[in-house]
């Protein structure tokens, strides 16, 4: 029978799902259930797919799906669906790739038109209610799509069936292993940094995004070749981020991208990911440079999250809106008025540290960003800059999407663990710990990790990311902690992963588990987004987890998986950066073993302050047994302290002095 004709969201666990349940439109979320009423009334499916901190797709909703007039068009020629992109990457990722083999460019709000048996034929991203921009209104475009269906089904249908096959030998299909070689990374990473822009930092045009995926891959390549320009791109590009306005400076953490080429103007949306992804770069470029700035934002960034998205019981929102009180970037942007207002005769003093950006195409109030270098004497501007915030904190708040993602709450807890070990942070460590538990806790009663919590309740199945990020956040809190738990634990995930997800060949996972039969297509998860693929954080898991346990079975089988992946790599490098940056950690682990009088540690806050993506450490208590292994199966004297440090098969001689150490791990000459 057909779903009811009303709107049906209004028990759907998403917030941005929620934001559409008083829409007039006949909204019904992605289930089995909405495709088969297409199928039963023979109606195609108008998909809308979005996020709740999506500006333009608040825009759309204002114009569009609140208007009666276009509601009724919508709810008499179609079966309308609504997705939450972030509760369900693997719908986006399948209609992204489509549109773009359509030849349109991508984003969202996510516009599909699709069969009854759910294959895409049309698509955009953004349609106004009129005619404007140059776009045609979206009346017209319901109108028009309808004529052809009702005119040219058969036509239709047969080049919906080629696209969705198209899209699947892109997404799911197999290829044969490359050997993975470090000449092909280095082409990478050359390549990217020729997209550099050496004067503002990032990538050359507008807008720019932070791209950490290709961040890493540029900080990777100088770790493994010693290429200095590498090195000095990234912290050039992290230093324009972070003085720019896509850095809040008031209130701490960035904001999804930058609409101009020099990072003053945000889209001031904030995302967990970004956020998680930024900490631990700066960590790097902390732990290389000394550096006070990226210390006080690596500070501030965690202050935020601590303060701003973390909720009961531990767990870390998804996002803040760009928007409050129907415009964008008001909480967050400051006239002068009102900055004298808070701060007085300050002021001047204020705004010779800041500036008030506002260029022409900019109609909001100015945004803050930083004219000067920030210094270890930084305290007069702290006090001024806290003083802003309790004004600001006034404001009527963005609108906040709480649920707990536990792909992007694996990519903070490994972050903010990494930096509590970094700045001896044992109250980060327990942030990271408490949304660790958060997110294990929430697992089903037969084990299995949800991809979305909301409350009490949870989106079951997971995807293969929330398995591979909760790993890697457990290898994290094992090197901050000690606590075997945390290695037990990462051991069961991959044990889980293997359950669902690996394909029949056992060279690769598949995003969606193997009894999710509401999508498509089974795709793989191959391509960056904002984040780094399902793929490459599976094998960046697998590699740290072979690392840990010096399990030769696990090493040989991550080694088949990086090639497998790597073989898929061939025409989309750039869109694959994180498979890449995988595939290095697997060319090049590298493992550090500290025997330590734990009391009295001589060689930890050493490794502490010398972080190393390639690198899993491993303490030892002075006098105990170990279970860890050096290759080839030895095990280390654990009689007095030392430090073994093995990349790949082959160890330096056991290292007895903290200073030697320091040397090694800075590629120092003694």
């Amino acid at each position: 029978m057909p779903l009811p004709p009303l709107n049906l969201l209004a028990n759907e666990t998403s917030p941005y799902l929620q934001q559409h349940r008083n829409n007039p439109v006949h909204w019904r979320p992605w289930s089995a259930e909405s495709l088969a009423e297409a199928a039963e009334l023979g109606k195609p499916i108008l998909l809308s797919i979005g996020y709740a901190a999506c500006h333009w797709c608040h825009v759309m909703a204002h114009e569009s799906f609140e208007n009666p007039e276009i509601a009724a068009l919508m709810n008499r020629l179609y079966v309308n669906i609504k997705v939450d992109r972030e509760e369900r990457p693997d719908i986006d990722q399948i209609y992204m790739a489509a549109l773009n083999a359509m030849g349109e460019q991508g984003g969202w709000p996510l516009t599909m038109f699709l069969t009854t048996e759910a294959k895409p034929f049309w698509g955009g991203t953004y349609f106004p209610d009129r005619p404007r921009f140059g776009r045609p209104g979206f009346g017209q475009v319901l109108e028009a799509i309808h004529k052809a269906w009702s005119e040219k089904k058969e036509s239709i249908n047969q080049s919906a069936a080629a696209l969705t096959d198209h899209v699947g030998s892109q997404l799911a299909a197999s290829s044969p292993p490359s050997p993975m070689t470090p000449a092909s990374l280095t082409a990478l990473a050359d390549s990217i940094y020729s997209m550099v822009d050496h004067e503002a930092g990032g990538l050359r045009g507008a807008p720019k995004f932070p791209n950490a995926p290709f961040m890493e891959t540029i900080w990777l390549n100088w770790l493994t070749t010693g290429n200095t320009t590498h090195r000095d791109a990234v912290l050039d590009s992290l230093r324009h981020m972070l003085n720019g306005g896509i850095y809040d400076h008031i209130g701490g953490g960035l904001s999804r991208y930058s609409t101009d080429s020099l990072w003053l103007i945000p889209h001031f949306e904030k995302m967990l990911y970004d956020n998680a992804q930024l900490i631990r770069l700066a960590n790097w470029a902390y732990a290389e440079t000394r550096d006070y700035l990226f210390q006080v934002r690596i500070e501030e960034t965690i202050e935020w999250l601590l303060r701003e998205m973390r909720l009961d019981g531990g767990g870390f929102a998804s996002s803040l809106d760009a928007d409050s009180e129907g415009e964008e970037g008001l909480f967050y942007t400051w006239s002068r008025d009102e900055i004298d207002q808070v701060l007085g005769d300050q002021a001047v003093q204020f705004l010779a540290e800041y500036s008030l950006a506002k260029p022409e195409s900019w109609e909001g109030k100015p945004v803050i960003h930083r004219t000067a270098q920030t210094t270890q004497d930084d305290k007069a501007m702290a006090d001024l800059r806290s003083r802003l915030l309790a004004a600001r904190e006034q404001r009527i708040r963005p609108g906040r999407d709480d649920k707990v993602l536990v792909d992007w709450n694996g990519l903070a807890i490994a972050a903010v663990a990494e930096a509590g070990r970094l700045f001896n942070r044992g109250d980060w460590i327990e942030a990271a710990e408490a949304a660790y538990r958060f997110v294990i806790e929430s697992k089903s009663q037969d084990g299995r990790l949800p991809h979305s919590i909301l409350g009490n309740r949870r989106s079951f199945p997971g995807m293969s990311s929330d398995y591979a990020a909760m790993t890697n956040a457990a290898i994290s809190l094992f090197e901050a902690t000690g606590s075997e738990e945390y290695r037990d634990q990462a051991f069961i995930l991959l044990r889980e992963l293997d359950e669902r997800y690996i394909d029949e060949r056992a060279t690769g996972y598949f995003l969606t588990a193997s009894d999710c039969h509401d999508v498509p297509v089974r795709i793989r998860g191959d391509v960056d987004e904002a984040i780094p693929s399902a793929t490459s954080q599976i094998i960046v898991a697998m590699s740290r987890a072979a690392s840990l346990s010096g399990d030769h079975e696990l090493q040989q089988k991550t080694w088949s998986v990086a090639e497998a992946a790597f073989g898929r790599t061939i025409n989309q490098h750039h869109g694959q950066a994180g498979i890449f940056n995988a595939c290095t950690l697997v060319l090049e682990p590298i493992k550090l073993i500290l025997v330590e009088d734990t009391d009295n540690p001589l060689f930890v806050p050493v490794t502490n302050r010398n972080p190393d993506p390639r690198r899993v450490d491993i303490v030892v208590r002075l006098g105990e047994t170990s279970g860890f292994n050096l290759p080839g199966g030895i095990l280390p004297d654990t009689s007095k302290p030392g430090a073994w440090l093995c990349t790949g098969q082959i160890c330096l001689p056991v290292i007895t002095d903290p200073a030697e150490l320091e040397n090694v791990l800075r590629r120092k000459p003694a």
